[in-house]
């Protein structure tokens, strides 16, 4: 069966996976739902195109904090890649690489930044998960760096884990043949065996719960990288983070996987845009399926999305050509949007190219 869209790859991962893999990538918080939001929200978005445009030439090539990459779509980071195909993260970079656009590698990837380095070239981010262990952050950090990480995409949103029950239902452990690779030679890199869920028992016992806005201020002091804040919901906290001199900001919800009945992140963006007065960068994850989303998240201000659960699904699929296939359907899917809504690049894509369910009725056109 040929593969038309991002979306079948998901039954096709539920089929490959065993349960408690397919159940890990799969799962939001709670009562998902959060996790069904952050697809609903974008299907209440509306587009207004404008006809009679010269779009015989596309270009939606953009740079992102001072990088130049091929279109406004990039990978989030999702942890334990192995699990879902042998070749893991390293598959996920080379194929990043080969579409033009930049990775983000998970702290707690099953292959450590030395070896998603050496796949070859490639604009690569690094998640970062702060520790108790001060010394394990800043050495995860200069190791990051030494192998040519861009930038520090710090999630904030994950003092404690989120209630993920299918992970405590199937008491979820890393599986004995993997480690969580940046920190092998810590004696952290296993996930013992718990009776709930075993990650939840290793966040419990390893991330620092007090990590606060002055943390972020410390993270400046170890590194010259940009610092990107992951995990932002609010205007309020989107006006902290120009303040405390993040580089950058993700909106997102962490795959709703963390507090549930949270907005979707498409209907958080426009106010976290809004406070950050065009200062830094806005980005988006959770939810992006279709070429239609990526183009709804551009004219609410965003400057580029990521996309996490296509990636690992489309790996466990048909691994590195999987991902390749999904950063090509986006970018051919975001492309058609473009020409149909009359844009020929990024900053033709307008807030007057879309309706949403929040705004105040347009006065009629006059002729």
């Amino acid at each position: 069966m040929e593969i038309t869209n991002v979306t079948e790859y998901d039954a096709i991962a539920k089929q490959k996976l065993p349960k408690m893999v397919y159940d890990y990538y799969a799962s939001g918080a709670e009562d998902q739902w959060t996790l069904q939001e952050n697809r609903n929200a974008f299907g209440r978005i509306l587009f207004r195109p404008r006809i009679l445009i010269d779009v015989n030439k596309i270009d939606m090539a953009t740079t992102v904090l001072g990088f130049k990459i091929s279109m406004p779509i990039m990978v989030a980071p999702t942890a334990m890649q192995k699990m879902a195909h042998p070749d893991g993260e390293y598959a996920t970079a080379r194929a990043a690489s080969a579409a033009g656009t930049i990775m983000t590698l998970s702290s707690w990837a099953t292959s450590s930044v030395e070896e998603v380095a050496s796949t070859g070239p490639g604009i690569r981010f690094f998640q970062l998960y702060v520790y108790k262990n001060r010394n394990v952050v800043e050495q995860l950090v200069r190791r990051a760096e030494r192998a040519g990480f861009k930038a520090i995409a710090l999630t904030v949103d994950t003092p404690r884990l989120g209630r993920r029950e299918s992970d405590i239902k199937n008491r979820f452990t890393l599986p004995p043949n993997l480690t969580l690779k940046n920190f092998e030679g810590l004696d952290l890199g296993k996930m013992d065996e718990a009776n709930d869920s075993g990650l939840a028992s290793y966040v419990a016992g390893q991330i620092d719960r007090t990590l606060s806005w002055k943390d972020v201020q410390w993270l400046q002091t170890i590194t010259k990288l940009p610092i990107l804040v992951k995990g932002v919901l609010t205007g309020e906290d989107a006006r902290i983070a120009v303040q405390a001199g993040a580089a950058g900001i993700i909106v997102s919800n962490h795959g709703a996987r963390q507090l549930d009945y949270v907005p979707a992140t498409i209907s958080a963006l426009e106010e976290v845009v809004k406070a950050t007065q065009g200062r830094i960068p806005v980005f988006l994850d959770g939810g992006v399926r279709r070429g239609t989303d990526v183009f709804k998240a551009l004219a609410l201000g965003a400057s580029g999305i990521f996309i996490g659960r296509p990636v690992v699904f489309a790996l466990a699929a048909e691994g590195e050509a999987g991902v390749r296939k999904v950063l090509q359907m986006l970018r051919d899917e975001f492309e058609l949007t473009m020409a149909l809504s009359g844009c020929r690049s990024l900053k033709e894509i307008s807030r007057n190219h879309i309706t949403t369910e929040w705004d105040t009725p347009r006065p009629s056109a006059r002729l």
